[in-house]
């Protein structure tokens, strides 16, 4: 997806492990996962040439022991971007439909009523795209993303049970979101990142309080993009993305009170970027990405013991989200690099 000018992965939520890996591989990409149920997940994207005509939504459901393909409604060049999922009996994911590799494409919201999948109107928005969706209850969820090519703006949507509306949220420069988390009707978070005059992108988070989207301010020196944020409660969520302009994983922790940058892997030599992140609980949290390298790239996955982030063996290919349930149980999705759906599952010892 495009956010404010800039291909960057997509992003983030999972399920309990059944008794073997998933083996759901098609020609296209993944971006989100949610967790229903430990019998109920969901994973987005697209399907085919995401930036072609090709490109369709792609929806996949694991019902506890396999991932399979579901019906979805596709309009011309639909990609999907973010899921979430309240039951198995309710989701929504968010996207863009029409040419939205070049800018143009429009706002895609569907809804999952426990027997299919259905478009939902969304306010008309041209040159839109929405890049994440989190949702606290059937009357109260949120989508973010960017309104806008040459001068984009910040875009947020909520759900009020009815319908879909935009509410004013503040956008410094030229600004896009990338991700949105909720703890509480009061407390959300959205990020992304803001173009200045120096073309020079920094973080944007921004912070729901019950009654208004404020920016809040990030550490310093600020990431150069944000590309994913996950909340535990009002007083503990990650946010991870790219630090500077040279590359390198980044990630900030809040406290309740400011946002710390916290030490991450990230050896000399390669390019490291982290696209999602996601936690179950204060010493159990998951972070993941890609690398590359002058000879190779690969996927990369960072884990939160508590303590320290560490890197753990991952397979090949590119991660662009994750979502845990427990400290043993989590699903991290994304591409091979032959363009083929790719979804891991953590047994509570390994990634496979």
């Amino acid at each position: 997806m495009l956010v404010a000018g800039v291909a960057v992965p997509a992003t983030a939520a999972a399920a309990r492990p059944a008794s073997r890996p998933s083996s759901f591989t098609i020609s296209g990409s993944l971006s989100s996962v949610a967790i229903a149920s430990a019998r109920s997940a969901w994973a987005v994207g697209c399907a085919g040439n995401c930036f072609s005509a090709s490109g369709r939504t792609l929806i996949a459901r694991w019902n506890g022991s396999t991932w399979k393909r579901v019906p979805s409604p596709s309009p011309a060049r639909g990609v999907l971007a973010g899921v979430t999922a309240l039951s198995a009996r309710s989701a929504w994911a968010v996207g863009c439909a029409g040419n939205c590799s070049s800018g143009s494409g429009t706002t895609l919201i569907l809804h999952w009523n426990g027997t299919a999948w259905q478009r939902v109107p969304s306010p008309a928005i041209a040159r839109s795209t929405l890049d994440s969706v989190a949702a606290v209850s059937a009357t109260d969820a949120w989508a973010v993303g960017s309104a806008g090519t040459t001068h984009p703006r910040t875009l947020i949507l909520h759900w009020n049970g009815k319908t879909w509306k935009r509410v004013p949220s503040p956008s410094p420069g030229f600004s896009g979101l990338r991700s949105v988390a909720a703890a509480s009707a009061r407390s959300a978070w959205a990020v992304g990142c803001s173009f200045t005059n120096d073309s020079q992108c920094t973080d944007v988070i921004l912070r729901w309080n019950g009654a208004t989207w404020k920016r809040v301010r990030g550490p310093a020196p600020p990431a150069s993009n944000l590309n994913s944020v996950a909340a535990l409660s009002s007083r503990s969520a990650w946010t991870v993305g790219l630090a500077g302009t040279g590359g390198g994983t980044w990630i900030s922790h809040w406290n309740g009170r400011t946002w710390k940058r916290v030490s991450s892997p990230n050896p000399r030599g390669f390019l490291y970027f982290l696209s999602g992140v996601a936690a179950s609980s204060a010493r159990s949290a998951w972070a993941v990405g890609s690398y590359a390298t002058a000879s190779r790239d690969g996927s990369l996955i960072l884990r939160w013991n508590g303590k320290s982030w560490k890197k753990a063996p991952s397979p090949g290919g590119s991660l662009a989200g994750v979502a845990a349930s427990s400290a043993r149980s989590a699903w991290a999705v994304g591409s091979t690099s032959s363009g083929k759906t790719l979804i891991l599952r953590w047994n509570g010892t390994s990634w496979k």
